[in-house]
């Protein structure tokens, strides 16, 4: 089976690429540290030091495979690539919440990189997938758990 491909802003990939640097460099090192600091107890049968350390590393070497993972399968979402006709990846979406009459603006992304909290959602959710296409003007409606939400696109840009 193919790895799934992986949609990048060049903002994500810096992100994705620092953080592996960051791992691969420094807290690799720390945890090795940690460990060589553990054994140096004695009986690591029992140590809760050492345990913990090799978690941490367990964890660590588990994010690092992910990330290149990642990053061999990405494909990334050049600037000129998007669309303001249209929704896509890579748009940033003006929308009104036609329930509660309020703008709210998204940038559609790859799921890799999408935050919430950032107003950056992916095109894999609910949201993202039912506004991509569509064109300014559209009134788009979205399933939700909750029930269904309605947004009028307001404007598309890069």
């Amino acid at each position: 089976m193919a790895d799934k491909e992986v949609l990048l802003t060049p903002e994500g990939l810096q992100k994705l690429e620092d953080e592996l640097e960051h791992l691969k460099s420094v807290k690799r090192r720390e945890v090795a540290e940690r460990i060589k600091l553990a054994i140096s107890y004695g009986d690591i049968s029992e140590n809760s030091e050492y345990e913990d350390a090799k978690n941490e590393q367990a964890f660590i070497e588990g994010r690092i495979m992910t990330l290149e993972k990642m990053l061999r399968n990405a494909r990334i979402i050049q600037e000129d690539d998007v669309q303001t006709d249209s929704v896509s990846i890579g748009s940033t979406v003006l929308l009104r919440d036609l329930e509660f009459n309020e703008d709210v603006e998204y940038t559609i992304v790859g799921s890799a990189e999408a935050d919430p909290a950032s107003n950056k959602i992916s095109n894999e959710s609910p949201v993202g997938r039912a506004l991509l296409g569509q064109s300014v003007g559209s009134t788009v409606d979205v399933a939700v758990p909750a029930g269904s939400l309605q947004f009028q696109i307001l404007n598309i840009k890069r």
